[in-house]
C-alpha cells in the first residue's frame, strides 16, 4: 500500500487517469538499473527516484570531474573527485528517502552485467559508448528485459526502446549492427547540456510508461532530435529475424 506521505509525495501524477493508485503502486514495485550516471544519467536517476520507482540499481565506475558539471546536473562542485554513484545517492536519497538504491561503483563485466540486469525489472542505458550499449543490449536481449537506450552527442540525440518481451520488437543490434559514429564521445565531439537534459529526461518518460503499464512507448519507433534546428523526426525500425543478438535463429 502506498502510505499518506507517498499519497502526499505522488499526488500530482496519481490524478493522472493513466497513472492513478495502480500505476504508482506498479512503480513502487519497481527496480530499475541505470547504465552511467553522466549527462543521461542525471535526469533520467533523478525523475525516476522523484516518480516513486522503488528501487534504483546505479552503475558507474566513474568520478565526477570538473568538466562534467556542464551538462551532468545531479553532480555539483562539492562532488569533484566523488564517484559518481556515492554523488548520485547523496542527492537522490535527498530527494527521496522513500526509495532504496543499490550502488554499482566498478566496471561491470560480463557475468556481473548479467547479474545486474537479470535483477531488475527494466534498464536504461545512459552510456556513452558502443561498447556498453552492445554489452547492455545483449544482457537484456539474454534476460528478457526491456531496454531505453538514449543518446546524444554534438547537437543531435536519439532514443529508442527495446522490449525483448515483444515478438515484434528489435533491439539495439538489429538498429545499429557492429557500430556507427557513435563511437566518438562528448569529450572528443562536444555536446550542448540541455541536449542531454532533453534526451534523458524522455528516457525516463520511457521508462516510466513502461514500469506503470501506460501510454505508447517507443517500442519499434526511433526518436531523432535535432537540437539545431529544433525538429524532431520518427523512424520505423522493424526486427531482424537475421539478427546476431536477436534473430530467430539465435531463439
Amino acid at each position: 500500500m502506498l502510505s499518506d506521505q507517498e499519497l502526499l509525495r505522488y499526488s500530482r501524477q496519481i490524478l493522472l487517469a493513466q497513472v492513478d493508485i495502480d500505476g504508482q503502486l506498479k512503480l513502487k514495485g519497481s527496480r530499475a538499473l541505470i547504465v552511467g550516471l553522466g549527462g543521461l544519467g542525471s535526469p533520467v536517476a533523478l525523475y525516476l527516484a522523484a516518480a516513486g520507482v522503488g528501487e534504483l540499481h546505479l552503475a558507474d565506475f566513474d568520478t565526477v570531474d570538473l568538466t562534467n558539471l556542464q551538462r551532468q546536473v545531479m553532480h555539483d562542485t562539492p562532488s569533484i573527485g566523488m564517484t559518481k554513484v556515492d554523488s548520485a545517492r547523496a542527492r537522490l536519497q535527498a530527494i527521496n528517502p522513500e526509495i532504496a538504491l543499490v550502488a554499482h561503483r566498478t566496471a561491470l563485466d560480463e557475468d556481473s552485467l548479467a547479474e545486474a540486469v537479470r535483477a531488475v525489472d527494466l534498464v536504461l542505458d545512459c552510456s556513452d559508448n558502443f561498447g556498453t550499449r552492445e554489452a547492455v543490449n545483449r544482457a537484456c536481449v539474454a534476460a528478457g528485459k526491456p531496454l531505453v537506450s538514449g543518446a546524444a552527442i554534438r547537437l543531435e540525440g536519439q532514443l529508442s526502446v527495446f522490449d525483448p518481451r515483444q515478438p515484434h520488437s528489435p533491439c539495439y543490434h538489429c538498429l545499429y549492427g557492429h557500430g556507427s559514429e557513435a563511437e566518438l564521445t562528448c569529450s572528443e565531439a562536444g555536446v550542448i547540456g540541455p541536449l542531454v537534459g532533453l534526451v534523458g529526461s524522455l528516457q525516463a518518460l520511457e521508462a516510466l510508461k513502461v514500469l506503470a503499464g501506460f501510454g505508447e512507448p517507443l517500442i519499434g519507433r526511433l526518436l531523432l532530435i535535432d537540437a539545431l534546428g529544433s525538429r524532431f523526426r520518427e523512424l520505423r525500425v522493424k526486427r531482424d529475424p537475421g539478427c546476431a543478438v536477436c534473430g530467430d535463429r539465435h531463439g
